[in-house]
């Protein structure tokens, strides 16, 4: 009995002496670390106004030309989802392609309850679970925030695209590595506007940094009701939607 006192006794000296504790947080780097360490210096984020996108799809083809994205529909960066939802509760979900029509029977259908347009893109993840399935380090979160691909290193091995909850990656048909959006990080470190931001007429999106307070990111938060995609899994996502409906997941 006196040898297991004396075991438990050493036990928790040990414990309490802060070497057990700091292999404990070592298994769990990013939630120790994330609640400590506070974010200064840019922290890129984007902003969608839901009730403004009109589905014109001129970010979708701004998108593919300034990033040489594969031309065929099913290879995207953003796209742009038409919700309808009927009187009876069926809600119809459809990715539109560039040069779509809206859809005739919108205007004249009388079983239609509503019908808009969500702008959907890789969410750039705070705790982004794409970093951390990757074997070899190719994908990687920068230090304003911004989660790249470095296609050199890149294997093509696809865990990054099975981990993403959103749907945002895809792997490139001729380099044969992830692909996805950048926040067109080779703009918006020259001073400039993502590429779909630049083009939308009804300045439906927002870019900004998150830690300036007069940026347009930091307006649209603190002057909209605000929602995230699948906030139960713990992401962080960077992109915020204002006015989404519930139906939109």
């Amino acid at each position: 009995m006196n040898g297991r006192r004396s075991f438990l006794r050493g036990f928790f000296a040990v414990l309490l002496s802060g070497g057990a504790i700091e292999g404990v947080l070592k298994l769990f780097p990013s939630k120790a670390h994330a609640k400590e360490t506070a974010r200064t210096g840019k922290w890129y984020g984007y902003g969608v106004s839901v009730d403004k996108c009109i589905g014109c799809a001129r970010c979708m083809d701004a998108c593919k030309n300034e990033n040489n994205v594969p031309r065929e529909p099913f290879f995207v960066r953003t796209w742009v989802e038409r919700y309808i939802t009927r009187k009876n509760g069926q809600t119809t979900v459809k990715a539109i392609a560039p040069g779509d029509e809206a859809a005739p029977e919108a205007a004249s259908d009388k079983t239609i309850l509503r019908s808009f347009f969500v702008p959907k893109l890789c969410n750039q993840c705070a705790d982004p679970p794409c970093v951390q399935v990757c074997p070899v380090g190719a994908t990687f979160q920068t230090e304003d925030g911004v989660v790249l691909v470095n296609e050199k290193t890149c294997i093509g091995c696809r865990y990054c695209i099975q981990a993403c909850p959103y749907g945002a990656r895809y792997l490139h048909p001729v380099t044969h590595t992830a692909d996805k959006c950048t926040f067109c990080y080779h703009r918006i470190s020259q001073g400039q506007l993502p590429a779909c931001v630049e083009v939308c007429p009804t300045q439906s999106r927002i870019f900004g940094d998150l830690n300036a307070a007069a940026s347009p990111m930091s307006r649209f938060l603190r002057m909209n009701k605000i929602h995230t995609l699948k906030p139960g899994l713990n992401t962080e996502p960077k992109v915020f939607y204002a006015n989404l409906d519930g139906e939109v997941r």
